[in-house]
């Protein structure tokens, strides 16, 4: 059985909490994202490959190949 690979993530502001669904590369991690709601440049947290590992709900496409979800 194969997993299937979520293409999208809701994404969260931590400085303003506005959330947005975004599709995720799904060949490589997303160093930067910018908040459409309040333009604040957000970057991976400590340890996190990509943005979407740090803010979003479902973790970035490599890391889900990985099975480190």
């Amino acid at each position: 059985m194969t997993n299937q690979i979520i293409p999208d993530s809701t994404i969260t502001c931590p400085e303003c909490g506005f959330q947005k669904k975004e599709p995720m590369p799904t060949d490589a991690c997303q160093w930067f994202y910018e908040c459409t709601s309040c333009q604040a440049a957000l970057k991976p947290k400590a340890g996190d490959c990509c943005v979407y590992c740090s803010y979003g709900y479902t973790p970035c496409p490599p890391i889900q190949q990985k099975g480190m979800c």
